[in-house]
C-alpha cells in the first residue's frame, strides 16, 4: 500500500472544541482506522499516557527529531512544540490500516495538505466563543493566564475555517460524532468512484 492509498482525516479545532472527543468516537466507528500519535514537548495532563495520547519528549529531542526530518509537520502551539512524525504514517500502512485519524493544530493540518493534498480536513467549531470559554474552565487543568491565551489564540485559529474541507460546529456532541462520521463515510464512496474511473480509463 501507498501513502496515497491510505485515508487521511485530519481534525483541527480551537482547544476545547471538541476534537479530542470526536476523534475518539471516529476510531470507535472505524477500526481500520488508527490514531496519528504526535510528539510534544507539553506536561501529560490527567490520565494521558506515553506512546498512547501523546509521544511526550523534552525540548532537546524534539529539535534533534525536528532537525533530523523526522516531523510531517510540526508547529508551536501554546508555547509546547507539538509534530507528527514520518513514522506513523509508515506505522498505519505496515499494521494493514485502510487510513490515520490526525488531531492536529490549523498550522499541522496545512503542512500535511502540502504535502498529502488528498488528505481531508476538518474543523471543529464551538456554538461560540462564551460556550468555549465554559468548556476550558470546565476541564479544571488550567490557569486564568492559560485560559486567556487559549480564547485569544481560539479567535486567530477560528479564521482559518475557510482553509478546511468541512467545518462542524459542536453544539450537540452525538450530533456532531455523526456529521464527522458521515464525511469519513463520504469520503471513502468518494475514492471508490475516483478508483472506479481510473480502472475504466486504462481499459
Amino acid at each position: 500500500m501507498e501513502l496515497s492509498d491510505l485515508q487521511l482525516i485530519i481534525i483541527s479545532s480551537p482547544s476545547g472544541a471538541g476534537k479530542t472527543t470526536l476523534t475518539r468516537r471516529a476510531l470507535d466507528a472505524f477500526p481500520d482506522l488508527t490514531f496519528s500519535i504526535s510528539h510534544t514537548t507539553r506536561a501529560p495532563r490527567g490520565s494521558e499516557r506515553d506512546g498512547v495520547d501523546y509521544h511526550f519528549v523534552d525540548v532537546a529531542e524534539f529539535e534533534r527529531l525536528r532537525d533530523e526530518g523526522a516531523f510531517a509537520e510540526y508547529a508551536s502551539v501554546h508555547g509546547n512544540f507539538y509534530g507528527t512524525s514520518v513514522n506513523e504514517l509508515e506505522r498505519a500502512r505496515a499494521e494493514g490500516k485502510r487510513g490515520l485519524i490526525f488531531d492536529i493544530d490549523y498550522q499541522g493540518a496545512r503542512q500535511i495538505r502540502a504535502k498529502l493534498p488528498h488528505a481531508t480536513t476538518v474543523f471543529i467549531l464551538p456554538p461560540d466563543l462564551i460556550e468555549l470559554e465554559r468548556r476550558l474552565r470546565g476541564r479544571g487543568s488550567d490557569d486564568e493566564e492559560t485560559i486567556r491565551r487559549r480564547l485569544q489564540k481560539a479567535r486567530a485559529e477560528i479564521e482559518q475555517y475557510a482553509f478546511f474541507d468541512y467545518v462542524i460546529v459542536n453544539d450537540a456532541l452525538d450530533r456532531a460524532a455523526a456529521d464527522l462520521i458521515g464525511i469519513i463515510r463520504a469520503e471513502r464512496c468518494k475514492r471508490q468512484i475516483q478508483a472506479l474511473r481510473a480502472e475504466a480509463l486504462l481499459r
